[in-house]
């Protein structure tokens, strides 16, 4: 069975996503793909077990993937979605449209890498976010790794900033012996950025904080143990688990041998399985708070 690719029209913009629909699913899992890419990153062409769709249907979660707004079929109204409101509607809509009726288990946990944390970040603090049963966060941070200060510091100041940088390819792809040899550069997937991500790119060190603090659903954090884009190790995660002072929890993981691209690695299946517990753990405390509330017989 493969993923099942679907253009849904929201006001009139077209949004592709791809989607694997579990039978009964215990949540839907919302993936949100990084920069320069659109949804195959989570379920990369002839990589079967690299899918996050995959591994989440299999166990019993449905999983959509949407190209993020600008990207795939919206592609061509970017300027239209320069707004990050215009985005974050978008976005809902989207997942509405895809799953209408279809069952949503406990919920809508969202998966998130690199710069699309800033869609997932916006969605949580949001109104509607308080429905959500998480987020999921990966290849980001909050200061930037010294391999990549002296490539990326004068790019983001530069306004316009450059498409890509001197390094960049390095930055995201090495060491290559994380990936796949088919993999590495990610040309299957690749995609052209809208222009309004310059401006999230540049804004981000200070965005982020910003809106971590607003978060109130669960969270996961995840990098990379060969993350060059952003610091990683112990204290880097702590410092990231430090600025979600409203969330009920927060877990942070580093995972061995994987590099910025976590979910199209070698080690790709276990970042899953793990984010995939996570969720299955955010699902069976929603059940459990509701059975706690007022008026539900013990």
């Amino acid at each position: 069975m493969t993923s099942v690719a679907r253009v849904v029209d929201v006001d009139g913009i077209p949004v592709s996503a791809l989607l694997r629909e579990a039978r009964q699913p215990r949540a839907v899992v919302l993936a949100l793909h990084g920069g320069s890419a659109y949804s195959g990153y989570f379920d990369y062409p002839d990589r079967p077990r690299l899918s996050l769709l995959r591994t989440g249907e299999a166990l019993g979660f449905t999983v959509v993937a949407i190209d993020r707004p600008g990207y795939g079929s919206s592609a061509p109204h970017a300027a239209e979605l320069a707004t990050v409101e215009r985005r974050v509607d978008l976005a809902y809509a989207t997942v509405d449209r895809l799953l209408a009726a279809r069952p949503r288990g406990a919920g809508i946990f969202v998966l998130a890498h690199s710069i699309g944390c800033e869609l997932a970040l916006r969605m949580a603090v949001d109104d509607r976010g308080r429905d959500l049963l998480g987020v999921e966060l990966a290849g980001t941070g909050r200061h930037h790794h010294d391999d990549a200060v002296g490539i990326l510091g004068d790019a983001l100041r530069a306004d316009p900033a450059p498409r890509r940088p001197r390094g960049v390819r390095d930055l995201l792809w090495q060491p290559s012996r994380l990936y796949p040899e088919d993999v590495v550069g990610g040309a299957r997937i690749s995609s052209p950025s809208p222009a309004y991500e310059g401006v999230v790119a540049r804004s981000w060190i200070e965005t982020f904080p910003e809106l971590a603090a607003q978060v109130r659903v669960p969270v996961h954090f995840s990098l990379g143990e060969h993350e060059r884009v952003w610091r990683t190790g112990p204290s880097a995660l702590a410092d990231i688990a430090s600025l979600f002072t409203a969330s009920p929890r927060v877990a942070v993981d580093q995972q061995a041998d994987g590099g910025h691209n976590l979910s199209i690695g070698l080690t790709a299946m276990a970042y899953h399985l793990k984010v995939l517990s996570f969720v299955e753990e955010c699902v069976l405390a929603r059940a459990e708070a509701a059975q706690q509330r007022p008026g539900r017989a013990s």
